[in-house]
């Protein structure tokens, strides 16, 4: 049996006494380096460009990237001492892997980073890499690794499907029984957290940076030009920008700008061993092992092992009385009393797993805060709101994000934009609807759900619903699946009697295709409606509202009763966003985004605006307004019952917007729907959904009117060849590229964002297109992000897909080379393991409504 030691449940500050004063041990007993000189810290300066708050491994990675870039006058304020809080504690894990995209990249620069720093700074790390094997005991693991494989291809991150034979040779002390697979990372492994901060802060200094410890930040004080005033007891500090990168104290730093930052910290356990003959008798370190339906991590350290577990949602312990009182003061390097029981379960999985654990004796057990957003993951870049603040909270797993979160936030603050797309870290991803409740909820199951399956369409269901429900909520949550969308319940299929309504998650098809192909069938075939409530909505006015959008968007200014797509571009002319613009009244817009965009966007134009100097008006109306789309053949039929308004073709033209009153309900008109085929979408007051819901589909009774959710909009708007941000279109792309040339005019006499990077891109060519691909699959379709393969290679990686109900394929966009993307050419698409032939198709698929219609008139109805 996993024995406890003499020291079982002693706290680690009793253990850190044991040091010298000033030299603080790590949790593991590594010993840290020296503070630097007192003349290092004595100076202060009254003015800065970017003062950091916060001496974690965030704060003092930013600190030394700002400085490294050339940043003058970089400051960053401690509290205490540097590694106070969570970082120097942590267990110090490093692995390329992440299930997400662009977070790979992250993971990618912070080794990298750590693998050079020692050479450069002088500071040993304590960098261990001995590579880190998932494990796979069920064969819907296996299939996992197969996912994630297939979104790896296209990185330049090493990763490997290993047979148990080969875990067994890197990994001796295994038990092999239940081992199906593992997944490899050559290069993953452990350092030092205390050493790695003291690196970063001698990197920091050497270029020029201050740090500035112990000084707490008592107040924030803006200004009117954009600037704070940083006050500490040491004096007052004039800043151009500040980061707060305060760890579980950056709720207080938060509520001194007047802002609810979503964190909640969270008791995380390691159990470290003393000596285990078998490990110290190996002739190489062990691999990190990361057992997944165990739910834990185990690691070698020196002659014994450490591992941490992630209990469930119902065991985990949230800290939430500093939520509700604070942090207590003074608290920096002290630790939780120890709590062996809450873990039992996993450690005795561990014990089956690695059956040496049964003889060895505990010497320490680690119980430390980290801090949680509702989602797991960081909150990083600049807050909508308040000009000139910046965050980098809400790590559960800093040490391996510091590198790289240093170096993203650096490019981004240094050159306007960040360096590449990562909206999933977007901290305006949050609003008013992130109550405590929520976030508490949220983060208990994100901490429980650490090591489960990552599937693709995963849903979770902890603290919701939220407040942001639409009016049609109650109405349809017994006839569909919810899925949710910052913060809003939207329907994503519906069910009738008789169907399997439960939430079924895949890597194949699963409970909801067939119910997603009678949607799609309504929609081409009859009418349909959606709630489109979530859509972020802006009213934009005021005597200098079209010269702002002029310079904001690549796309001409619509006329006065009409809506067009319009994207704003990044200074280096990528696509920061995509909205619909209507032109409501003279000088009055209506600006559409999507969901996940509301606030990245708001944020983005409100600081042109200001910077700009421009006489606007911009107002946030997502939450006053309901949205119903209504869209098929029969949709002008059904509409018209309902309005005095002339819908026909010729009066009420595609793109055009209307006041108009559906049923004494008024509404705003805007004939475009993005499912292609006929369509308006609806906005109207909130409080009016439920009886503009009614009205329609009682309208729409002898046409067969039926709902259909977001699965069949995302089938319906694929084969139309309609681009979505965030998957066709990002940070990480231009529009030529994205085949967006259409909406970009380049001769349009503004300057508006990214017109000249734009004109070089042009005059350079393209190295890739997007394509649309179809494919012939069996039981599974692309999702996006998976690798494209051209003799032999991966060349390229697929952005959405779906299944195609009318040609009955798979249909997926991908970005391929220039030489690879003409119509007919042949590659292949990587889905769970297998390579299926794929063919670039002429786009679209499905001409759009108003294409058949303007064939229509020029050729006649036979020959369409």
């Amino acid at each position: 049996m996993l024995r406890p030691g003499a020291q079982r449940g002693l706290l680690l500050s009793s253990l850190r006494l044991q040091g010298s004063p000033g030299r603080p041990r790590s949790a593991c007993g590594r010993q840290g380096e020296e503070n630097p000189p007192l003349s290092a810290e004595a100076r202060w300066k009254d003015r800065a460009e970017t003062v950091i708050i916060g001496g974690g491994c965030i704060g003092v990675s930013l600190a030394y990237h700002l400085a490294k870039a050339g940043m003058k006058d970089v400051v960053l304020l401690e509290k205490s001492e540097l590694t106070a809080g969570s970082t120097w504690h942590a267990a110090g894990l490093t692995t390329y892997f992440h299930p997400g995209i662009n977070l790979k990249k992250i993971h990618y620069a912070s080794i990298k980073l750590y693998e050079k720093l020692e050479e450069e700074t002088g500071q040993v790390v304590g960098f261990h890499q001995p590579g880190s094997i998932r494990i796979a005991t069920t064969p819907v693991r296996v299939d996992e690794f197969k996912y994630q494989m297939t979104r790896t291809g296209w990185h330049a991150t090493e990763q490997y499907i290993i047979e148990p034979e080969k875990i067994q040779e890197m990994f001796p002390l295994l038990n092999m029984n239940k081992i199906l697979a593992g997944l490899y990372n050559p290069g993953d492994g452990h350092i030092d957290p205390y050493s790695l901060t003291m690196a970063l802060a001698a990197g920091a200094r050497k270029y020029g940076a201050l740090l500035k410890y112990p000084a707490p930040v008592t107040s924030l004080i803006p200004r009117s030009d954009g600037t704070w005033d940083v006050e500490t007891p040491q004096g007052s500090m004039r800043a151009n920008r500040i980061v707060n990168a305060a760890g579980f104290w950056a709720r207080e730093v938060g509520k001194m700008v007047g802002l609810e930052h979503p964190l909640i910290p969270v008791q995380h356990q390691y159990v470290v061993t003393s000596t285990i003959p078998e490990v110290k008798a190996l002739k190489r370190e062990l691999p990190v092992l990361r057992d997944l339906e165990g739910s834990y991590y185990l690691r070698q350290e020196r002659d014994g092992l450490l591992f941490g577990p992630y209990e469930s949602q119902e065991k985990m312990k949230v800290q939430d009385s500093w939520v509700t009182n604070g942090v207590p003061p003074g608290f920096g390097k002290e630790l939780f009393e120890s709590d062996l029981d809450r873990i039992m379960e996993h450690v005795e999985a561990a014990m089956e797993m690695v059956p040496v654990l049964k003889k060895a004796d505990i010497i320490n057990i680690v119980n430390g805060p980290i801090t949680y957003s509702p989602d797991i993951l960081p909150m990083v870049g600049p807050h909508q709101g308040v000009r000139n603040y910046w965050v980098a909270i809400g790590f559960g797993y800093g040490i391996i994000h510091a590198g790289g979160v240093g170096k993203y936030l650096s490019d981004w603050i240094l050159h306007g934009e960040p360096p590449f797309d990562l909206i999933e870290l977007d901290p305006n991803r949050y609003g008013k609807w992130t109550t405590t409740q929520y976030t508490e909820a949220k983060a208990r199951e994100s901490y429980g759900f650490n090591n489960i399956v990552g599937y693709p369409k995963e849903e979770r269901f902890a603290g919701r619903p939220t407040q942001r429900v639409s009016g049609l909520y109650k109405i349809l949550e017994s006839k569909c699946s919810m899925g949710f969308h910052a913060g809003w319940e939207q329907p994503h299929w519906f069910y009738k009697p008789g169907q399997d309504t439960r939430y079924r998650p895949s890597f194949r098809r699963t409970n909801w295709f067939e119910p997603v192909g009678s949607e799609y069938k309504q929609v081409m075939q009859s009418v349909g409606v959606i709630d489109l409530s979530p859509f972020g909505k802006f009213n934009i006015k005021g005597q200098d509202s079209v010269r702002l959008l002029d310079h904001l968007f690549a796309n001409v200014i619509p006329k006065v009763g009409f809506t067009n797509i319009s994207h704003m571009l990044t200074p280096k002319g990528r696509v920061y966003a995509e909205l619909t613009v209507s032109h409501q009244t003279p000088g009055e817009f209506l600006l559409i985004t999507g969901s996940g965009s509301e606030l990245h966007d708001l944020r983005w134009i409100e600081e042109e605006a200001v910077n700009g100097g421009y006489d606007v008006e911009i107002k946030n109306i997502t939450d006053e307004l309901g949205v119903l789309g209504i869209a098929g053949p029969h949709a002008r039929k059904v509409l018209q019952k309902l309005t005095s308004e002339d819908l026909s073709d010729d009066v009420f033209k595609f793109l055009q917007t209307k006041s108009l009153k559906v049923s004494n309900i008024p509404v705003t008109a805007i004939r475009i729907s993005y499912t292609g085929e006929l369509g308006w979408e609806l906005y109207h007051r909130r409080e009016d959904s439920v009886a503009l819901y009614d009205i329609i589909m009682n309208a729409g009774q002898e046409e067969g009117i039926d709902n259909f959710g977001t699965y069949a909009m995302n089938a319906l708007r694929l084969e139309k060849a309609f681009r979505a941000w965030g998957s066709e279109m990002n940070c990480d792309t231009n529009p030529l590229e994205a085949g967006l040339d259409y909406f970009i005019k380049l001769n349009k006499p503004a300057d508006f964002i990214g017109k000249q990077a734009l004109k070089q891109i042009k005059a350079k060519g393209l190295k890739r297109r997007l394509v649309c691909l179809t494919l012939a699959t069996d039981d599974v379709d692309p999702e996006g992000n998976e690798s494209i393969w051209y003799d032999g290679k991966v060349v390229g990686n697929t952005t959405s897909g779906s299944y195609s109900y009318s040609v009955q394929k798979s249909l997926a966009f991908a970005y391929v080379p220039v030489e690879l993307s003409k119509v007919g050419q042949q590659v292949e698409v990587e889905l769970l393991g297998t390579n299926y032939p794929a063919t670039v198709i002429q786009e679209p698929l499905v001409l759009t409504e108003p294409a058949r219609n303007r064939l229509r008139k020029k050729n006649g109805k036979d020959k369409i």
